[in-house]
C-alpha cells in the first residue's frame, strides 16, 4: 500500500520528511493539514497525531509521527544511509541534527512564533522572534561543521543532518536573515540543493493551489 503523508507545504517537519521519502525512492500520497487554518487541532488529525502536528506518516501497516522518528524509521527499513556506520559518526550526525531539530526549529514553529507576537501586542513581531533564535541557532551548526566537511555535512553521503539542515535555511532565507558569512553551509546547502530528492521536497512544489 502506498505510505500516506499527513503534512503542511510549509512545516520544516513535513519538509524534512518530504526529503527523506524521496531519498529513498519511496512513492507516497500527500494529504495537506492546515496549520494556520487550525486542522492540525481536528479529531481526525488528534486521533493520527495526539500532539495536534504535523507530520505523521501512514507506512507498513502503522503510523508514525516525529520526523526524526520517521526518518531514523526509514533509515533503518529502507537502508538509506542517513546515519553513518560507525558510532562516533553517528553521535556527530545527530548532534547536528538535533541542534536544528530539537534546538531551533521548536522555538520558531508557528504556534510559538505566533504566541510571542499576540503576547508582546505586536511590538516582537513573529519574524523578529525567528531571527533572535535561528542566527545563534545556524552560526553554532556552523561551527558544529568540520572545516573540511566533505560534500555535505558529514563525509559525501546525505544524512540526518542535511536533511535537518535544508528546511531550516528555506525559513532563514524567508525572514531575510544574512547567511553571507556561514560559508560551510552554504557550500553544503550548494551540494544538496542539486539533488532532485531535495528540489522535489520545496514547499513551492507542495503549496497548495
Amino acid at each position: 500500500m502506498t505510505p500516506v503523508l499527513y503534512d503542511y507545504w510549509r512545516s520544516s517537519a513535513a519538509y524534512r520528511v518530504r526529503i527523506g521519502l524521496n531519498l529513498v525512492g519511496l512513492a507516497y500520497d500527500a494529504v495537506p493539514i492546515d496549520l494556520v487554518g487550525g486542522a492540525q487541532r481536528s479529531p481526525e488529525n488528534l486521533a493520527r497525531n495526539p500532539q495536534g502536528l504535523v507530520p505523521s506518516l501512514a507506512i507498513d501497516g502503522i503510523s508514525l509521527t516525529q520526523s526524526l522518528a520517521i526518518l531514523e524509521y526509514l533509515n533503518e527499513t529502507r537502508q538509506a544511509g542517513f546515519l553513518p556506520d560507525d558510532p562516533a559518526g553517528r553521535a556527530q550526525v545527530r548532534a547536528l541534527a538535533y541542534a536544528i531539530a530539537m534546538e531551533v526549529a521548536p522555538v520558531c514553529n508557528l504556534s510559538v512564533r505566533s504566541f510571542a507576537a499576540r503576547i508582546s501586542e505586536g511590538r516582537v513581531t513573529a519574524d523578529d522572534w525567528m531571527r533572535h533564535f535561528m542566527a545563534p541557532g545556524l552560526a553554532a551548526f556552523e561551527a558544529m561543521l568540520p572545516v573540511a566537511a566533505g560534500r555535505y555535512c558529514h563525509g559525501d553521503a546525505v544524512s540526518l543532518a542535511d536533511i535537518c539542515l535544508v528546511p531550516q535555511i528555506y525559513n532563514a532565507r524567508r525572514i531575510g536573515l544574512d547567511l553571507t558569512a556561514m560559508r560551510r553551509i552554504n557550500r553544503v546547502m550548494a551540494a544538496l540543493e542539486d539533488l532532485p530528492a531535495v528540489q522535489a521536497a520545496h514547499p513551492d512544489r507542495h503549496q497548495p493551489v
